[in-house]
């Protein structure tokens, strides 16, 4: 009989500390709460709006697991996460532009508070609170907001892992240069 005690993963979890992937669970739910109350579910943007959504945040997470292994991955999954975001910012003004709605400049005092209040605020249900008494043109100018700053986010940190790589290399780079080392050895 095996009395070994079964050994448990180690999930790492340290994506959820990047800002980028806490702007996109934001914007997963007020993307979730905005269709819910006004995109009919049989329009096909409404699953659209949520699936670019959820793609933002899922690759965000599939993108920083890959890290460890391959840095090459980690940047597409990165840069799919991004081109998702993208697609959403461009069905919110969609639906303001066809609509005639306003859009918030982005110097405009409702953009600026918006913003702060994302800086300051990490928790989604905080948005999506605030979304409940808000009209549509309001929490799709706020989404757009978030959108802006979880792509800025993004480009940085993509930036921070394509610089680490050109200096540090990847998995690859290192196994090449052990294996290396090995050969020299022998």
């Amino acid at each position: 009989m095996d009395t070994r005690k079964p050994t448990s993963l180690v999930w790492n979890t340290n994506y959820k500390r990047l800002l980028s992937y806490q702007k996109s669970v934001i914007i997963y739910d007020l993307t979730f709460h905005f269709c819910k109350r006004f995109i009919s579910p049989k329009d096909r943007t409404y699953d659209q709006m949520i699936q670019a959504a959820r793609s933002g945040k899922q690759n965000i997470v599939e993108g920083y697991a890959n890290l460890a292994t391959s840095k090459e991955m980690g940047i597409k999954l990165f840069n799919v996460a991004r081109g998702s975001l993208f697609e959403l910012y461009e069905d919110y003004n969609d639906y303001i532009r066809v609509r005639g709605l306003r859009v918030w400049e982005e110097n405009s005092t409702e953009a600026k508070t918006m913003s702060q209040l994302a800086i300051n605020n990490s928790d989604p249900q905080y948005f999506v609170t605030l979304a409940e008494s808000r009209n549509d043109e309001t929490i799709a100018n706020m989404a757009i907001v978030l959108i802006r700053q979880a792509i800025v986010l993004l480009h940085r940190y993509l930036d921070k892992i394509n610089e680490n790589f050109a200096t540090e290399g990847g998995f690859r780079e290192k196994m090449t240069h052990i294996r290396i080392n090995m050969r020299k050895k022998e």
